[in-house]
């Protein structure tokens, strides 16, 4: 990756809440790219955000937003970055009216045009207040906003979550249409791997606190293999090639590192799913084992 064209660059970067220590994270989402940021409940994912976000202090490390220290970005810059956290933090008393006028005094950069235009592909009621929204409507109208100042970064976190299928994909249409500017770049971490199949250029993945791959998307998929065999045929793969395993009564299914599985074996290997690869990693213990960035 060229770093000279990151969005955001993470290093060294650390944190502890109680008996939970995040990092020390190295980390670059590139300049035109989606990045999507999995990882189990409680891996970090949500304070890395507000790390980036400047919410949370780290205890030590850097984080650069446009090349520059967060401390450092102008009022201008600051507003380049588009925000949707897991609910809208609005009062429930605010109609769209109301809400358009507040964000145009805190915007400098308010975009009346894209923000209406966006409430009407979305479908949101203007004279209904948000208390009486819908989860999958609040989130329409967070991406609305978030979209509507200019915004050249967008970080997501868990934005998706909760929703049908149908608003799902609306957002994530909206998403890659943002994304058609190469300017433009998303940091969205999900539970729904399936949402990241979609739209991801790269998967970074967070366990116990530590990334341990940052992968295209399509690379990962050819670098892992599931195969389904016996225990016996187990015994002549490589143990350092094999990266999870499940055991059942019909034998042993594996997640494989593909380069290093021997040819005379001649198994059938399947491509996984990036839900496949983050079910393996998180079964098979990995702060015991080899580290996968």
């Amino acid at each position: 990756m060229n770093k000279l064209n990151s969005s955001i660059e993470i290093k060294g970067l650390k944190k502890k809440l109680g008996n939970f220590v995040l990092g020390p994270l190295d980390l670059d989402i590139p300049q035109g790219s989606m990045v999507g940021y999995i990882g189990e409940n409680g891996a970090g994912k949500s304070t890395t955000i507000k790390l980036i976000l400047d919410i949370m202090r780290p205890d030590s490390g850097e984080i650069k937003i446009f090349g520059k220290k967060s401390s450092q970005l102008s009022t201008q810059e600051r507003e380049k970055i588009g925000v949707v956290l897991d609910d809208i933090h609005l009062p429930g008393e605010l109609n769209l009216k109301q809400i358009a006028k507040f964000c145009e005094k805190l915007f400098h950069t308010w975009q009346v045009d894209t923000f209406n235009n966006l409430l009407e592909k979305f479908k949101l009621t203007e004279n209904k207040q948000i208390k009486e929204f819908s989860r999958g409507m609040r989130m329409k109208l967070s991406i609305a906003i978030a979209l509507s100042h200019g915004a050249k970064l967008l970080l997501l976190d868990e934005a998706t979550s909760g929703l049908d299928p149908i608003v799902r994909d609306d957002i994530l249409d909206i998403l890659a249409d943002f994304m058609q500017d190469e300017q433009c770049s998303i940091l969205i971490s999900s539970h729904i791997l399936s949402d990241l199949e979609k739209n991801a250029d790269y998967i970074a993945f967070l366990h116990e606190g530590k990334i341990h791959f940052m992968e295209g998307k399509d690379e990962l998929k050819e670098k892992y293999a599931l195969c389904q065999t016996d225990k016996d045929t187990v015994q002549n793969i490589d143990p350092a090639a094999i990266v999870g395993r499940r055991e059942h009564n019909f034998g042993v299914e594996l997640l494989v590192e593909r380069e290093h599985i021997p040819l005379e074996l001649d198994l059938t290997i399947e491509r996984p799913s990036i839900e496949d690869i983050m079910l393996f990693m998180t079964k098979s213990n990995l702060s015991d084992q080899r580290s996968f960035r």
